[in-house]
């Protein structure tokens, strides 16, 4: 179902209109228009399009999906491509819905690609500041990236969580290597596909705030500044975890390495304790003649020499702590 909305003088005028009915109601200065595609929709979005005047190449690239976040400048309007973004936090999943947004000086047209894009939290940011009405389409392209954009902090947040959680488990004996680099590679993969969303919207909103493309009311320069802070600090936190991760599995590594090299030394310290009953044994075993042969005195220096060894070895390898 289509949803759309009609601005007139900065007030919520109507609802639910029909998509024919953009041309009248724009034939009024004053008057913005919006209205949302979901899916798939070739019909309406060729009266869009007829409606609106929008460029073939923008038409054709809502029908791509898997675009690169971007800003595209057409001689007839902006075209918008943006992801919202949910984090799995059970497994590290990221999850990415894809919205593009066609913007004229007096209305937008956002197409989604699912359901899981949540236009109702963008229209409840609408809703809760209609006195920003008034700036026109500055004032709904301004809710829609302020959703997006919160997403990705709640996402960033939710994998700095995550990587704490990591962080706790790299001097952990109870988890495994195979789960603690699962766990790990997933989460680099979930931060990479982020930071290939994330970082592109630095340049959206900054292009937005530039003045020759007259897109923002003065009234709404301060509240996209707020959102390009938050892209900013968004990006910045992606590239600090993405160091963070590396770190923590050299880290993990490092300390198995280390395990294994303790092991090693209380394993050869043993192989050598074990070797003088070996070694004293076996001169003892000789088949020939020799001091103490066949003797009883001789049967008590062989076990003395080796308890005698043993324990010498025993006691320094303890002192050294490979032991």
């Amino acid at each position: 179902m289509i949803r759309t909305r009609c601005y007139r003088d900065g007030k919520l005028k109507q609802e639910g209109f029909a998509v024919e009915d953009v041309s009248a109601l724009l034939a009024d200065d004053s008057t913005v228009v919006w209205f949302d595609l979901c899916g798939d929709d070739a019909r309406h979005l060729e009266v869009v399009r007829r409606e609106l005047g929008l460029h073939d190449l923008a038409v054709e690239d809502v029908g791509t999906p898997g675009q690169r976040p971007k800003l595209d400048h057409y001689p007839e309007h902006l075209f918008l491509v943006a992801y919202s973004l949910e984090i799995n936090t059970d497994t590290g999943v990221l999850t990415a819905h894809e919205v593009s947004a066609f913007i004229t000086p007096r209305a937008l047209v956002t197409v989604r690609a699912d359901e899981g894009f949540a236009l109702d939290e963008v229209i409840r940011r609408w809703d809760a500041e209609p006195q920003l009405a008034s700036s026109g389409v500055s004032y709904l392209i301004h809710g829609l990236l302020d959703y997006v954009v919160d997403t990705h902090f709640r996402a960033v947040e939710q994998l700095d969580s995550a990587v704490d959680g990591l962080e706790d488990q790299v001097f952990d004996e109870v988890t495994s290597d195979a789960q603690m680099q699962r766990r790990t590679f997933q989460l680099r993969k979930s931060l990479v596909s982020m930071r290939r969303l994330v970082l592109p919207m630095r340049e959206v909103v900054n292009t937005l705030l530039r003045r020759d493309l007259k897109v923002i009311d003065q009234q709404m320069v301060p509240y996209y500044q707020d959102v390009y802070d938050h892209v900013l600090r968004v990006s910045e936190w992606t590239d600090s975890l993405r160091d963070l991760i590396a770190n923590i599995l050299e880290t993990r590594l490092t300390v198995r390495s280390n395990r294994l090299n303790v092991i090693m030394k209380k394993v050869t310290s043993w192989a050598a304790i074990i070797a003088i009953p070996t070694a004293v044994t076996g001169y003892f075993g000789q088949n020939i003649p020799f001091p103490g042969f066949g003797t009883g005195w001789g049967v008590w220096l062989s076990f003395g020499v080796m308890l005698v060894s043993s324990v010498t070895l025993y006691v320094t390898f303890k002192i050294k702590g490979w032991l």
